[in-house]
């Protein structure tokens, strides 16, 4: 299966070095009004993929006005041919789910068993959206006395999206799917550290069908091409996924034009683990989420908040779970550990390793680079223990293969830590104790709870996170709250009376 992959990539990477990696604005690809671009390099190896156009203002402004100028006709296509569109694209994506799963593995160091799955799970978010478009513009009845009221949702114009590094591919169709069938166009920044996708996906979309202006892709940094998508006037909202600080910056830089701000930001999720718990089912929980998807998740359970009942036990074999996990090639499918996505971030995270040491905490398992593996940007899964609330590892997001120990007395002391930090995104409960669990469940500061479970996605539920964790929610009819404006109409009677001023006697 790795010699099939490398095989793949190898054919897909020719052709994509004969062109690089264009901007798409109005259905055609071109590239950077400046003619400038950025080298694009592979967390794997180091090797060059290919050079990226550098976008700024003027290509930000192409792709916002051709966005306007689509805008006019989409949002009044019909539900059955948006419909048959977005299923199309779900259809093309399916088609190119290969070729989607080995380039995102390549540039973004995400092993395959994971990209594999989220090209599939990218065509059933544009389906779920599809059978939804008869529903966006759906509102409420509210009758009164004398007049009937009624709502109904509009799509709100042109929207920039922008995507982070670590699950771009998923992530972009998580976003764009729901915007076109709420009928908005679209201008995608997708993150310079993982451009690959963003343009297979386009391709595919307009091969299906979708009219030219309708999804636009703009390359570039944040600084430049970013910073222009989000101060842009024909751009009525952003929707954006990444980091707490961009957040912020996003929101500063949209408020003279009064955009609206969907955000989905950092974590520091806890994992409670009482004494009661299923430990086994647990301790598979564990590991999975916080060492799947290389760490690279804003839901991962980084901080495991564990009983001290069971503590040594527990962490014993946890211990051994993450000295077993296979670190390697992304593209090898026995691979669960790959490299990270670029040099500075693998630099970060042995960084907090070396940081924990400092403040007091123990390294039980890893804190350094993979023997045998020197090109590429690998670490190995890391465990600590000894952490205490008051250390910057137990406060700042790591965004890693790294995972913080911290024991617990009983309830209270665990919803005091767990609150202690400045995220709310994810909580993930074991417990037996069913009114613990809803305790807890009710106290916690997060957007999301499971109860001995792990991350399990359901489309229609709401997904997004409080304090410092992000504004808004995806998901089902969350998605349309954002991407649509509601529109009160009132229809009178003619019974009720109209106050008269000036009337002649």
């Amino acid at each position: 299966m790795l010699a099939k992959n490398l095989k793949k990539l190898k054919s897909e990477l020719n052709k994509i070095k004969k062109t690089g990696i264009k901007n798409i604005i109005n259905g055609k690809e071109i590239g950077a009004t400046s003619r400038k671009t950025f080298e694009n390099h592979s967390p794997v190896d180091g090797m060059k993929i290919a050079d990226v156009a550098s976008g700024d203002a003027r290509d930000i402004d192409k792709a916002a006005k051709a966005a306007a100028e689509a805008f006019k006709t989409w949002k009044n296509v019909s539900h059955q041919e948006r419909k048959r569109i977005l299923h199309a694209i779900a259809d093309n994506i399916e088609k190119y789910a290969h070729e989607i799963a080995v380039c995102e593995s390549y540039d973004t160091g995400q092993p395959i068993r994971f990209t594999k799955k989220a090209a599939i799970r990218g065509a059933a978010n544009f389906r779920y959206f599809a059978d939804k478009v008869i529903d966006a513009p759906n509102g409420l009845s509210t009758p009164d006395t004398h007049h009937v009221n009624f709502t109904m949702k509009q799509p709100i114009g042109p929207v920039g999206i922008i995507t982070p590094w670590n699950a771009p591919f998923m992530l972009s169709t998580w976003k764009i799917a729901p915007a076109l069938a709420s009928g908005c166009t679209v201008v995608h920044k997708p993150a310079e550290f993982s451009p690959l996708s963003a343009n297979i996906l386009a391709k595919a979309a307009h091969e299906a069908g979708l009219p030219k202006g309708v999804w636009n892709v703009v390359h570039g940094m944040g600084e430049t091409a970013g910073k222009a998508l989000t101060e842009h006037d024909d751009i009525k909202a952003i929707s954006f996924v990444g980091e707490t600080t961009t957040g912020s910056h996003i929101m500063r830089q949209g408020a003279p034009t009064l955009k609206r701000v969907h955000f989905e930001l950092g974590g520091k999720n806890p994992v409670f683990v009482f004494d009661d718990a299923d430990m086994e089912r647990a301790l598979d929980a564990v590991v999975f989420m916080k060492y799947s998807l290389n760490g690279e998740r804003c839901t991962s359970s980084s901080r495991l908040l564990l009983h001290s009942k069971v503590y040594k036990k527990f962490v014993d074999k946890l211990q051994k779970r993450v000295a077993n996990i296979k670190v390697g090639n992304p593209l090898d499918p026995a691979t669960e550990v790959g490299p990270l996505i670029h040099p500075s971030h693998q630099e970060k995270v042995l960084g907090y390793a070396k940081l924990a040491a400092e403040e007091g905490a123990k390294v039980l398992v890893g804190g350094n680079k993979p023997k045998g593996l020197d090109e590429g940007c690998y670490v190995n899964p890391t465990l600590i223990e000894g952490v205490k609330t008051n250390m910057r590892v137990a406060n700042e997001e790591v965004f890693g293969p790294f995972l913080s120990v911290i024991k617990i007395k009983d309830e209270e002391d665990a919803i005091k830590i767990a609150n202690s930090v400045r995220y709310g995104l994810t909580a993930y409960i074991w417990t037996k104790d069913i009114e613990r669990a809803h305790r807890i469940a009710r106290d916690v500061d997060a957007g999301m709870v499971w109860i001995n479970s792990q991350n399990v996605r359901h489309l229609p539920t709401p997904f997004g996170g409080v304090k410092y964790s992000g504004i808004g929610r995806d998901g089902g009819e969350y998605s349309f709250e954002f991407y649509m404006e509601t529109k009160n109409i009132s229809v009178a009677y003619g019974t009720h009376a109209i106050p008269k001023l000036g009337e002649l006697k």
